[in-house]
């Protein structure tokens, strides 16, 4: 469960919920949800609002399957909640991290939470459900169950138990339980009825992979060293970026492995000859020092070099993204100097690459536009207290807040000790180490004592100043008084109800 989230016996729900062939509408606003009810899977939708519009492309969907599970045995029971319900908000923070809509999956009276990695297609909903709602692993007890049961183009995890050994056994269950959305997880008595690996005597983890060396074996039953097992060797030497959907899986893989991430991007029709072989040489080289490689089609990945603010025409390029979320780059790189750039990045002899913007060439408006270059000089090194805030383009609290943040920067105009500036979310680095930035507007004041203080109130004029004379470092000006502000609190407070 994410950090800070609520368990399930808090859940609420109206007294007079709406009920949509099995869907249930929650809104957390009156008696207890029924915990004892979520022993099957739950299939919890976190919605934004009617105006949004991938939600309403959803709802069909998601009621016409909710439609079709309300009668499966064992049950499955999907319900979605409304994010701009007050009431909702604090457990909404939890689960919709990378926006909404936002699908998960509840077992255990909510112990365990699942995102939810099917398509948002009606069947594909139900088909992906039913089979999490059965057992995490099915039993093998024949050639022909192993062939219908093992996809040689995905990963299955398999126990295999000669003797039977409870502990071994109850672990194995457990694991499978906690990782079936990634995996699929099977168990026989016999490898005899495996496709690949000769037989056992003892209890063993047999792990099938479409790449590389195809099995991998693994004897120790202790959760944590099992899923660390399944973690690293489900990751291939080389992962593929490509057009090919059975390779997105493994890309997945890739994405969320420990240690050091290297991304080869390229021209797949004109390149991909010149640079394969040698990268996956060097990844091979690699194994087993903390460093995944992934050799990825340029326009396959074109959404993902622009957002490290990178582009297709600067390939062939190479791009480590480091376990402390630092990031390299060598644009226009040569195979025959991949191996000495890697072995540089290792040495810690490369200058991190910073995403972005440029530094603007004229910076004379009330408030000053801070980039990813400029953010040392500027914010922390500035001798001032500095408020700053954190938006995104198209963002309509931050268009809203945009008129506001003037007037302010205005009040302080006078005031050579503090400074008031913007940087774009998006479009720059930011340090995560120093800032929390989950939604657009986030204000934070840096003060010239050293202290970073995130504002939480209304995004006032009055209320800000007051949050900047409080934090500052330096002494507030003896002629700034409240006296002459001109921004109605009242005017403010209302603008912002739709967002509250």
């Amino acid at each position: 469960m994410p950090h800070g989230a609520e368990p399930m016996k808090n859940l609420r729900f109206d007294p007079n919920p709406l009920w949509l062939s099995g869907l249930i509408c929650l809104t957390f606003g009156g008696q207890s949800y029924p915990v004892h009810v979520l022993q099957g899977s739950f299939c919890l939708t976190i919605w934004k609002s009617n105006r949004c519009g991938y939600c309403q492309q959803l709802t069909p969907k998601y009621e016409e399957a909710a439609s079709v599970l309300s009668s499966h045995d064992p049950p499955v029971i999907l319900a979605k909640m409304d994010t701009t319900v007050p009431e909702n908000a604090e457990l909404a923070r939890n689960y919709t991290h990378n926006g909404v809509p936002s699908i998960k999956i509840f077992r255990n009276g909510g112990k365990t939470v699942h995102d939810y990695k099917g398509t948002r297609e009606t069947d594909g909903i139900i088909s992906y459900l039913k089979k999490h709602a059965g057992p995490a692993s099915l039993e093998i007890k024949s050639k022909e169950d192993a062939a219908s049961l093992i996809d040689e183009k995905k990963i299955v995890v398999v126990g295999i138990f000669p003797e039977l050994c409870l502990e071994k056994i109850k672990n194995f269950t457990a694991l499978a339980e906690d990782l079936r959305v990634d995996y699929d997880f099977v168990h026989t008595l016999d490898a005899k009825f495996l496709p690949h690996g000769g037989p056992v005597d003892k209890p063993t983890i047999r792990l099938f992979k479409p790449f590389d060396e195809l099995y991998a074996d693994f004897e120790d039953f202790q959760v944590e060293a099992m899923q660390n097992f399944i973690e690293e060797t489900s990751v291939p030497i080389m992962a593929i970026l490509d057009d090919k959907p059975e390779n997105q899986a493994f890309v997945n893989h890739f994405l969320h492995s420990p240690g050091d991430k290297v991304f080869l991007f390229l021209n797949f029709t004109t390149d991909l000859d010149l640079f394969k072989s040698k990268y996956y040489d060097l990844a091979a080289s690699y194994k087993g020092k903390e460093a995944n490689f992934l050799l990825g089609d340029a326009e396959t990945g074109k959404r993902a070099l622009e957002y490290f603010g990178l582009n297709t025409d600067q390939v062939p390029l190479i791009f480590v993204l480091a376990m402390d979320g630092t990031k390299y780059v060598e644009r226009h790189v040569q195979p025959d100097s991949l191996a000495a750039w890697l072995k540089d990045f290792k040495d810690g002899k490369l200058k991190p690459y910073l995403k972005s913007q440029p530094i603007p060439e004229v910076n004379n408006e009330p408030v000053k536009v801070v980039v990813a270059e400029t953010l040392e000089d500027m914010v922390f090194n500035s001798g001032k207290d500095v408020l700053l805030e954190f938006y995104r383009l198209g963002c309509k609290y931050c268009e809203e807040f945009a008129p506001v943040l003037d007037e302010i920067a205005l009040s302080f105009e006078n005031d050579a000790h503090v400074l008031i500036a913007k940087i774009d979310g998006t479009e720059n680095d930011i340090p995560r180490e120093r800032f929390e930035v989950q939604g657009f507007p986030t204000l934070y004041m840096i003060s010239t004592a050293g202290s970073l203080s995130r504002f939480e109130g209304n995004r006032t004029k009055e209320a800000v100043i007051e949050f900047i004379q409080t934090n500052r470092g330096s002494p507030a000006p003896s002629n700034f008084a409240k006296s002459d502000l001109t921004v109605s609190e009242h005017a403010q407070t209302d603008s912002m109800k739709d967002e509250l």
